[in-house]
């Protein structure tokens, strides 16, 4: 069972399993991860999030977008949305549940039309795994993106997770994780939380402006990036 968040998703939609999704980390006891989080009507999501969909103009690309939910909320409002995940199991899903564009691709090697805005939620820039990677991934955002386009996602900043000791090797917020579901565990993966001084400086050193449009006093925030012309 390679495809376990999918399979957790598909599972969930089709109503065939009561099981947990565990995510097991680095740095305490495994978590549940409700599967029902995937699946948000519009009036249980986040102000963080409903503001990231407010934000959202022109043709729009959701990336990793699991169930589908923010896209259907998006299709909903008459946008343009595509929703784009790696799990053939979730995109089956999103399409069974009536999103009109939903693609199977690997957002690192995807090529396809100009967007006006990327979405990426739920911390979803997260995928990219490290600093290193983070600043090789808004490189390659540029080409996705149409004239005036723009990248909106969430992140936070976890320092509180090392009571003052973060780890020496790395960046605080480069974290591995691993799924758990019947038994079954993916392998472990990279995992990305970034504040936003630090992103704000990748992000200027790659070409991007930084517009933080909601923070909270958990660490958590909205961002916006936009190309800088050159």
């Amino acid at each position: 069972m390679k495809d376990i968040l999918g399979q957790a998703i598909y599972d969930r939609y089709h109503k065939l399993s009561k099981h947990k999704l565990w995510i097991h980390n680095q740095y305490g006891p495994k978590e549940e991860m409700p599967v029902s989080t995937y699946f948000r009507k519009e009036d249980d999501l986040p102000d963080l999030e409903w503001h990231a969909l407010n934000e959202c103009r022109g043709k729009t690309l959701d990336i990793g977008a699991g169930a589908g939910s923010h896209s259907l909320e998006l299709q909903n409002r008459g946008m343009d949305i595509t929703a784009l995940d790696i799990s053939p199991l979730a995109v089956e899903v999103m399409r069974k549940r009536g999103l009109q564009q939903a693609i199977e691709a690997d957002i690192f090697t995807y090529t396809g039309p100009k967007y006006d805005t990327l979405l990426l939620l739920m911390n979803g820039i997260g995928l990219t795994g490290s600093l290193e990677n983070l600043a090789n991934f808004l490189q390659y955002a540029k080409t996705l993106l149409a004239p005036g386009g723009q990248l909106l996602f969430d992140s936070s900043d976890i320092a509180y997770l090392y009571e003052g000791n973060p780890p020496q090797d790395r960046y605080y917020g480069e974290i591995k994780y691993q799924y758990e579901y019947k038994g079954k565990k993916t392998d472990w993966f990279n995992w990305l939380y970034v504040d936003e001084h630090t992103l704000t400086d990748v992000a200027k050193k790659t070409g991007w402006s930084t517009d933080i449009l909601v923070d909270d006093e958990y660490g958590q925030y909205l961002a916006r990036l936009q190309p800088i012309a050159e």
